[in-house]
């Protein structure tokens, strides 16, 4: 991570002082004589004309009036000079200056499944995770700096940014955020993990319009990760949705009510949701009944491209005519026009997509044993395929607070997870799910393994030994009473698993292995392919005997996010278990179920390891205990570590190779796919 210190820095604004000759249209390909700058491929104006000896002339799409006109509630343009920050952002684009127009096809399961791969298309954040994946850049804020005991971040903003309807963004936003949207229970009832530190709240103090801090009751390093890499965006619009909330507008509720609300928290839900998800549904597609006359079709945005027109088909997306980024030729951008997601909820169909050339770019949902026939079509389709590691991997978790008592008693026994964790023939699963590619790994949480984590926990109970998996078995007292070959619950009741399983993120053909490697030690089960909606409901809903998704983040992302140390083990959009401990956390006892004492532990660990410096014994020593306890106790078993398909259309310039194929660093966001752009 790097500190920005802006003191003796002269910020030039857009007319500031002049120097000699035209900027250099640099790329990284060629940069054109231009050092590097303080960071890796971006540049603050100043720097950028500075190190050019030049002066940035810039330039607006031709078809940006039009794509304006089409954003309901924006008024006619201002100039070009009167749109972007007096401090914008210069992206060097990778191959070459782009050209405009076109329309980007993105393909997605669901409203809100299957769309990560499309929102870190458009997403911006206050910082970012560079394409090395460990260098934190300017993005929404052009600086930042922390106090010596990190308790204390400092973000300073850009002189003249505005929110995509020409609204001016500044520090109020980022409290609003804080304050009234995400640790308001009136709002979301449980604030979530990582606007908390150690479970206490921050300060969010508006110093000036371009300067706010976060002050933290105690440390928090990973709180500057948590804003590079998650798809929570640290502002929101309060000059929108502060219309619509008690402690920001008197008239509130009044004024919800004109629009067909019920008062103001309604209509703040209808905007902005339940949660920070970017792609919670516009109100023009969650509330059919509105009166005509909507202030907008979605919340006014930072990102590259605002939605314009939403079905439960998909979603149209045009270029945000106020974005703060420009080219290193002083081009605005987003080079691409126009967006357009396609809703496909079977994965054949999607493949089918894919292989006809449909779709620019798509890398959640492709499992590996997708990627044969999508490579024999590459140069047909005029496609790219790459294959990269996952960070994630495929992990199975019992409910061990399962509704059925007799269940629960098996499933919450560290004996049957252990047996269920040997009979997995591990490197069958490699051989025919991931052609060879992938490596056994029991699940740690973190992924890549950090130096802390031992070679034995990372392979614990990976050994494929359907002997001993019977032996256990046997102790837990599951075994078959009836002759059928099958075994039973000790109280004689049949054990089947119903194996529901969200394609999404896990593939089919792994589990029907599972499932047979379960059989052959008497454990009966049936495998459904279920919608990812499906699956999350019934996860939610305590319904599942066993869970199954990709699990597994990088220790940048866990220093600013505790969920996969907490009950139940992570959020609704991802693999979690234990729903029962959870509650019983959240109400304090008041219902649920009581958890473990190594799970208080964990609880403990987890919050001392967010506030210790990396790399330190302290730090150490807090991660392998945590890891420990987390793999002996076995909540969650891994299978294979491997590689995933990223595929994008060749008429899709200024992509550069991805590193990995995960969510972990929120997807394409570190690549800068603002700069790409479309020849055909």
């Amino acid at each position: 991570m790097k500190t920005l210190t802006l003191s003796g820095v002269a910020w030039l604004t857009l007319t500031g002082a002049a120097v000699a000759g035209t900027c250099p249209a640099a790329t990284v390909s060629d940069m054109a004589g231009v050092a590097r700058g303080a960071y890796p491929q971006v540049f603050e104006l100043a720097e950028y004309q500075s190190l050019g000896n030049c002066t940035m002339e810039f330039s607006a799409n031709p078809a940006i009036e039009d794509l304006n006109a089409r954003i309901r509630g924006n008024g006619p343009l201002p100039s070009l000079a009167d749109r972007i920050p007096s401090e914008p952002l210069i992206l060097t684009p990778y191959e070459s200056i782009g050209t405009y127009g076109g329309t980007f096809d993105a393909l997605s399961n669901a409203t809100e499944a299957g769309t990560s791969d499309f929102m870190s298309v458009r997403h911006v954040n206050l910082v970012r995770y560079s394409d090395d994946l460990q260098t934190i850049v300017p993005n929404v804020a052009k600086g930042w700096k922390w106090n010596d005991d990190f308790t204390q971040l400092t973000f300073y903003l850009r002189k003249g940014h505005k929110w995509s309807d020409g609204a001016p963004f500044g520090a109020r936003d980022v409290k609003f955020w804080y304050d009234n949207l995400a640790v308001d229970t009136n709002v979301r009832e449980k604030p979530k993990d990582y606007v908390l530190v150690a479970g206490e709240k921050m300060n969010v103090v508006v110093v000036d319009e371009q300067t706010v801090q976060f002050n933290l009751p105690s440390p928090k390093p990973g709180l500057l990760s948590h804003f590079a890499n998650h798809y929570a965006q640290g502002f929101q619009p309060m000059h929108f949705l502060g219309k619509y909330h008690p402690d920001i507008d008197s008239n509130a509720d009044a004024n919800a009510k004109a629009l067909g609300f019920e008062n103001g928290y309604a209509a703040i839900a209808g905007y902005y949701g339940n949660s920070d998800w970017m792609d919670t549904p516009t109100p023009m597609l969650s509330h059919p009944n509105l009166v005509a006359g909507l202030p907008a079709d979605t919340v006014p945005t930072l990102e590259s491209h605002i939605i314009t027109s939403e079905t439960t088909e998909g979603r149209h997306l045009v270029a945000n005519p106020y974005f703060f980024q420009v080219d290193t030729a002083g081009n605005q951008l987003p080079y691409i026009n126009e967006q357009d997601e396609l809703f496909v909820g079977e994965s054949e169909v999607r493949l089918l997509k894919l292989v006809n050339s449909e779709v620019d770019y798509k890398s959640q949902s492709l499992n590996l044993d997708y990627a044969p026939l999508l490579m024999e079509n590459q140069e047909k389709g005029n496609f790219t395929v790459d294959l990269k590691p996952e960070v994630a991997l495929g992990t199975f978790a019992f409910n061990v607070t399962s509704e059925d008592l007799e269940k629960r008693k098996v499933f919450g026994d560290v004996r049957f997870r252990k047996a269920m964790s040997i009979a997995m023939n591990r490197d069958e699963i490699n051989e025919v799910v991931f052609f060879g590619l992938g490596k056994p790994a029991q699940y740690i949480a973190f992924s890549p393994t950090p130096s802390f984590v031992s070679e034995e926990l990372e392979n614990y109970a990976t050994m494929f030994d359907p002997a001993a998996a019977n032996a256990l078995l046997d102790e837990v007292g599951v075994v078959d009473k009836d002759g059928d070959g099958m075994r039973e619950l000790p109280n004689g009741d049949p054990l089947v698993l119903n194996l529901q399983v969200a394609t999404q993120a896990i593939s089919i053909k792994m589990v029907e292995l599972v499932g047979q490697n379960w059989k052959d030690v008497g454990i009966n089960n049936t495998v459904k392919e279920v919608t990812t909606d499906e699956f999350r409901s019934a996860m939610s809903a305590n319904q599942l005997d066993v869970t199954m998704y990709a699990k597994g983040q990088p220790l940048a992302v866990i220093l600013g996010n505790a969920e996969l140390f907490q009950p139940p083990f992570d959020n609704y959009f991802n693999l979690r278990s234990a729903m029962l401990w959870g509650e019983y956390i959240d109400t304090k006892g008041a219902s649920g179920v009581k958890p473990p004492e190594y799970v208080y532990q964990m609880m403990e660990d987890i919050n001392a390891f967010q506030g210790a410096v990396v790399g330190t014994d302290e730090s150490n020593v807090l991660g392998e205990r945590l890891v420990k306890n987390m793999v002996e106790n076995l909540l969650f078993i891994g299978t294979v570590k491997a590689v995933a398909p990223i595929y994008h259309s060749n008429n899709l310039k200024n992509v550069t190779e991805f590193l990995t194929q995960s969510y972990a660093y929120y997807r394409a966001y570190p690549y800068r796919p603002t700069q790409w752009y479309l020849t055909e």
